[in-house]
């Protein structure tokens, strides 16, 4: 598992970021949003949409709580995720997400709600504010995310 933190000043960095991180994407990838209300978690996912071939802006799912996009006109089948509402890990089975991840990239918001169903084979992106009104991003990647996100985390020499 590897770290790592990065400083987004302003949402349109979080839009930037999500855009850089649409290419690596691939089916079958689950994507953890997490966060507190404000922290951004919806403009990621929005600017990773837009950046795998939405041309609208994507409506949060909060209410819908899932919300699917099919490739096409995205570059692959998308499922983005609001967990907000549900009470318990086992009410997130019923909207088999299990089943989608096979065929489609996962990005979930509030995925602290899915408690152990949560795969330990995801990528974890916490937005955390900072005091002067940005963000900070904290990466939480396996180690088969490494060579996916060397693009968006170069490694110092």
């Amino acid at each position: 598992m590897s770290r790592h933190s990065l400083a987004l000043p302003d949402l349109e960095a979080a839009r930037r970021f999500g855009a850089a991180l649409a290419p690596v994407l691939a089916a079958g990838d689950v994507i953890a949003l997490s966060g507190d209300l404000g922290a951004g978690k919806t403009t990621l996912a929005r600017a990773v949409l837009a950046a795998l071939g939405l041309d609208e802006e994507a409506p949060s799912p909060t209410f819908t709580i899932v919300q699917t996009y099919d490739a096409p006109p995205l570059r692959l089948p998308v499922w983005h995720v609001d967990l907000y509402r549900l009470e318990t890990p086992e009410d997130a089975v019923e909207l088999g997400l299990d089943e989608a991840a096979g065929d489609a990239a996962l990005l979930i918001e509030w995925p602290e709600r899915l408690g152990d169903l949560m795969p330990p084979d995801r990528l974890w992106l916490t937005l955390t504010p900072t005091v002067d009104g940005g963000r900070r991003l904290t990466v939480d990647a396996p180690g088969a995310w490494d060579k996916r996100l060397a693009s968006l985390f170069p490694v110092a020499e």
